[in-house]
């Protein structure tokens, strides 16, 4: 959760090193905020390389896997809604936008991949919704990569605000999904998923479109 869905006053917390996000109900939850800004992760390189350009970047923070993705030659774009993540991304040598995924994007219905690494499954609150604008971004045989929570995680939502060292932003909807329950989520909007990696502490799916386009009603 770098920055995307929290809020236009989330650039200005700068970088952060240290965050906590707090819910609704007082829960407080220590956000290892210093790993939006590293290099990438020996398990965000091995993520990636399943990636095909043209790749989106949703919620793409600092920008350390858009930055990565060009180093290699590929393809990407990240989206934040932050103009200051933005910035960064393209200081690190990135292409991105300040856009919300639920706002026009450019090449809709043409990218190859779409990243929600980060826990970014939650933009919104609600995983159905951004799954399904991500059908509708993606191109057909498209493919989202989603960082999740491990197996017996329990999906929820709720209002949450992030807390940092400049102050706090105001509350922004967010949801929790887990690999147990991302098949039934995802399968809504018409995704199935083709693979699950349990890496170190962290879990990623694949969901992959349909080859052919999808009909709207």
């Amino acid at each position: 959760m770098p920055f995307e869905s929290s809020g236009k006053r989330a650039g200005r917390f700068g970088r952060l090193s240290t965050a906590t996000l707090t819910t609704s109900t007082g829960q407080r939850v220590a956000l290892n905020a210093q790993r939006w800004w590293d290099d990438c992760s020996a398990v965000d390189e091995k993520l990636l390389s399943l990636a095909v350009g043209p790749v989106l970047d949703v919620g793409c923070g600092p920008g350390r896997l858009v930055a990565l993705l060009a180093q290699r030659g590929i393809e990407a774009v990240g989206i934040d809604v932050a103009p200051g993540a933005v910035e960064s991304t393209r200081h690190r040598g990135g292409d991105a936008l300040v856009r919300s995924v639920f706002e026009p994007l450019p090449n809709e219905g043409g990218w190859h991949t779409a990243l929600l690494f980060d826990g970014n499954v939650g933009i919104g609150g609600d995983p159905e919704q951004l799954f399904d604008r991500l059908g509708s971004v993606l191109a057909p045989g498209g493919t989202i990569v989603a960082e999740l929570e491990g197996p017996g995680s329990r999906r929820r939502k709720d209002l949450v605000r992030l807390e940092g060292q400049a102050g706090t932003s105001g509350w922004f909807p967010w949801a929790w999904l887990g690999v147990d329950d991302v098949e039934a989520a995802a399968a809504t909007a018409g995704l199935v998923t083709t693979s699950h990696h349990a890496i170190e502490d962290r879990h990623f799916v694949m969901l992959s479109m349909p080859a052919a386009p999808r009909i709207l009603r």
